[in-house]
């Protein structure tokens, strides 16, 4: 009778032990599904699905509100990680900085998908009265847009500014569209672009952008495109802040010229000879910020108009350089954070 009862204890432990088992599993489970649909940390997602009972929907609601809390508060964090992201047109490009506080997050999809929605909404701005000037896109030219993220773990029609939140709050920092610009392509010309550090197309951390225009419309397009990704590789690498001499501000220039002075009037020598040494270092500040007047990067035996004059001969039309931009992710954030939708890209 002893062994009888005994082995019916063992029978219950055995079945509660069994139910136990059964109940966890399907817990983790859960706890994977609802972290594969919304991609935030597996303390968060449990302690969700908790407070909810264990009820799936229910614990993805809390966590888009407890996340869209999160993020409000860390909306005052600098960000100065991120990618830019370009979507393209033959008659305009679209260039676009997201922000966040980690590289770790820069390389999430989620994000990498965003900003690439970010991007073609830009491209689809309209702005017929800039010609063929880069137009500025500031955040509060697209937050009340209408946008449609189609991804499988953040879908549906919402706004920029909710889109961004969201994506902050899945992410857990402060993610921020920053600024961005819009540059058409004039009448007879069009775009190249290059984007350096580049995990897949249309993202980078370093943009070049050049607006190419020619005579002839119908020449050598082959030739065109060739120079006019060496070109905008160009700009990545030799970083030029003017596109010609006569575009340099006089005041800089001025402030130039009496550094270059006071550094040769240093050397004793006579007033004639520090002109002269003026005028020379003048001409090698011109070359380095200077876009047609810097040694081009492919080959440092001839400058870049040089090149363009080469590139006329070949296609037999005159090829010149309408505009230009360069964009670095976090440049000049330290310095503007208090005012983050100013541009501090270099252009033309």
């Amino acid at each position: 009778m002893a062994f009888y009862g005994a082995a019916k204890r063992v029978c219950v432990f055995i079945s509660r032990n069994r139910s136990y088992s059964s109940s966890a599993s399907e817990n983790v489970n859960l706890i994977k599904q609802l972290r594969e649909r919304t991609s935030a940390p597996i303390k968060d997602v449990k302690a969700a699905l908790v407070d909810s009972n264990w009820d799936i929907e229910a614990a993805q609601k809390e966590l888009r509100k407890r996340g869209k809390v999160l993020a409000s508060k860390k909306s005052s964090r600098i960000a100065s990680e991120g990618l830019l992201a370009l979507a393209q047109t033959p008659a305009k490009v679209a260039l676009i900085e997201l922000n966040c506080e980690t590289d770790f997050v820069a390389r999430n999809d989620i994000f990498r998908h965003l900003a690439l929605c970010l991007a073609k909404q830009a491209l689809s701005l309209d702005n017929s009265s800039s010609s063929s000037s880069a137009f500025h896109v500031g955040p509060q030219s697209l937050h009340d847009t209408t946008l449609n993220l189609e991804h499988p773990k953040i879908s549906g029609e919402t706004t920029v500014q909710n889109a961004i939140t969201e994506v902050a709050a899945m992410m857990g920092e402060n993610v921020r569209l920053r600024r961005g610009y819009v540059l058409p392509a004039s009448s007879n010309g069009f775009i190249s672009t290059y984007l350096h550090t580049s995990p897949q197309p249309g993202l980078g951390r370093i943009a070049g952008i050049l607006s190419l225009e020619v005579d002839d419309g119908k020449t050598q397009v082959e030739a065109l495109q060739r120079v006019g990704s060496e070109l905008a590789m160009h700009v990545v690498a030799a970083k030029p802040l003017f596109l010609t001499k006569e575009l340099v501000p006089s005041d800089a220039l001025q402030n130039e010229r009496e550094i270059l002075k006071s550094q040769a009037e240093s050397s004793g020598k006579s007033q004639m000879a520090i002109e002269k040494m003026v005028e020379g270092r003048l001409r090698k500040y011109f070359e380095d910020v200077v876009f047609m007047d810097q040694k081009f990067i492919m080959n440092d035996t001839m400058n870049v108009q040089a090149v363009l004059d080469n590139l006329s001969k070949e296609v037999g039309s005159s090829v010149r350089v309408v505009n230009f931009l360069r964009m670095e992710v976090g440049e000049g954030i330290e310095r503007q954070e208090t005012d983050a939708s100013e541009t501090v890209a270099q252009v033309a």
